[in-house]
C-alpha cells in the first residue's frame, strides 16, 4: 500500500489529472472537504485539474498510510504558489488526508478528502 501511496502523490504532482482519476475505479468518487462529488474518472480528473490549475508548481508529498475497519487512510502535505489564472501569487502550504474505500481491484472507489480550509483560505488571501 505504500508504494501505491506514493505512485499517487506522484500523480498529484505530474499535472495530469488523468494520472489521478487512474487510481479510481470507473465509477469511483472524490468529495473534498464534504463538498459535492467528483464521479467517474472525468469528473475526478476536472477536480485535479483545478488544483494543477491553480498551483503550477504544486508538490504533493506522502506521509503516512495506514488501514483500519473506517477503510484506508492516505495523509498528505499540499505546497505550492497560487499563480494559475486570477492567482493570488501567495504560497501555499496545507496537510490533510484522504480515507479511501478500495474496491476488488485494489482501486479507489470513495475518497473523502479533508484539509483545513480556514487556514487554507488564510494562506491564499493572507
Amino acid at each position: 500500500m505504500l508504494a501505491y501511496a506514493n505512485r499517487y502523490a506522484e500523480a498529484w504532482c505530474s499535472q495530469n489529472p488523468d494520472r489521478v482519476a487512474a487510481f479510481f475505479a470507473e465509477n469511483g468518487s472524490l468529495s473534498v472537504n464534504d463538498g459535492a462529488s467528483a464521479v467517474g474518472r472525468a469528473a475526478i480528473a476536472q477536480e485535479a485539474r483545478g488544483f494543477m490549475i491553480t498551483f503550477p508548481d504544486m508538490v504533493v508529498t506522502m506521509h503516512d498510510v495506514s488501514r483500519d475497519s473506517d477503510g484506508t487512510t492516505f495523509h498528505w502535505t499540499l505546497t505550492g504558489t497560487n499563480t494559475g489564472p486570477g492567482g493570488t501569487g501567495k504560497r501555499v502550504r496545507i496537510s490533510g488526508y484522504e480515507l479511501w474505500q478500495l474496491d476488488n481491484d485494489g482501486l479507489i472507489g470513495k475518497s473523502k478528502g479533508h484539509f483545513d480550509s480556514a487556514e487554507y483560505e488564510r494562506q491564499l488571501n493572507g
